[in-house]
């Protein structure tokens, strides 16, 4: 017989969990409460030792949904001023990377861990991305994973909250595909174009293939203007249940109980690493003129689809977020090597 995790009743129950969370935040009006509800009631649950998964496509889907969401802001006039912030876009990259080497130092010092282990922890790349570069310069590979996820779930719970508190209100002039109807044959197209794009990302291995390859494919059809279908909200709150889901999911019992120290001082590192991208954030937002709700979104360490869901519900900015977060993600998965190598050889 199966063991309890490997049947089809455990990614269903854990679905349903979800479906209900999600629902109960939405009820609460909470930030973002497809997303924060599936996640947390996932966690919580594998903390006490339920042992949930998500079902094996959660995260692809989850990650293509979003993607086409994100790539219909994309019209001609949008993607024209988003690239006008481009010197901005590589200014908050490099603020990234800077954060990763101040917080690396922190959590070494605070998890008492090699400080090898404590850079790819730190650094807010592609999660599978940089355990493996992890494992590759010989740190911990359970912990840089481990790190990764918490700060994924930590920024996903801190910044929403955080902005909704501040009273800080969407107010973005930016619609996606404005004036195109919701046409379910068009939309068949579309999702299917981007699934295709997503796949032939996939085989070559690139990070992130299905939220990279349905977001480009979208934004090249919106920037000719080739406009199939809107998309409608059921099927975006389904994504992030998706993600929700799939995030929550990595967390287990024994992080709790075996490395206790360490989450503790990861915690603090990302808290720390969170009020040094705000404090980023201001300066990059007086600098550009920008409003800085805005640029806290496209500075702040969390995953590129979690971020950029996030400015989509809470309608700021969303097409520059997404381009800071995919600009972000291309120069530390491309730079975090090398510029380690090039660090370990100075210092």
């Amino acid at each position: 017989m199966k063991p309890a995790r490997d049947r089809w009743l455990n990614p269903a129950l854990a679905l349903v969990l979800c479906t209900a969370a999600g629902a109960l935040m939405q009820a609460i009006r909470a930030p973002l409460p497809w997303m924060i509800g599936p996640l947390l009631v996932m966690a919580l649950c594998n903390f006490g030792g339920a042992r949930l998964r998500a079902p094996r496509p959660a995260r692809p889907v989850g990650q293509l949904v979003i993607g086409v969401a994100l790539g219909l802001y994309f019209t001609p006039t949008v993607a024209r001023e988003v690239l006008s912030f481009w010197l901005l876009l590589i200014a908050a990259a490099l603020l990234a990377m800077l954060l990763a080497w101040v917080c690396a130092w922190l959590l070494a010092a605070l998890g008492r861990v090699d400080r090898i282990t404590a850079f790819f922890a730190s650094v807010p790349g592609g999660a599978t991305e940089m355990t493996k570069l992890g494992e590759r310069y010989g740190g911990r590979v359970d912990r840089i994973a481990l790190a990764q996820s918490l700060r994924i779930l930590t920024v996903v719970v801190v910044v929403p909250f955080a902005l909704v508190w501040l009273g800080v209100r969407g107010e973005d002039r930016y619609l996606p595909g404005a004036g195109v109807p919701l046409d379910y044959g068009g939309l068949a197209g579309l999702l299917a174009i981007a699934a295709a794009a997503g796949g032939l990302l996939a085989m070559t291995r690139l990070p992130n293939a299905f939220m990279f390859g349905p977001l480009l494919a979208t934004i090249a059809l919106t920037v000719v203007e080739v406009n199939l279908s809107s998309l409608p909200g059921w099927l975006s709150g389904l994504g992030q249940l998706l993600l929700g889901c799939a995030l929550g999911s990595r967390f287990e019992r024994t992080y709790l109980s075996s490395m206790a120290r360490y989450v503790t001082a990861v915690l603090a590192s990302i808290l720390f690493a969170i009020a040094l991208a705000a404090a980023g954030a201001f300066v990059l937002a007086w600098l550009s003129g920008l409003p800085v709700a805005t640029m806290v979104l496209a500075t702040a360490p969390g995953g590129i689809a979690e971020m950029c869901i996030m400015a989509k519900v809470l309608q700021l900015g969303v097409p520059l977020v997404t381009a800071a977060h995919v600009t972000r993600v291309i120069v530390l998965i491309t730079t975090t090597a090398p510029v380690f190598r090039l660090m370990r050889r100075f210092l």
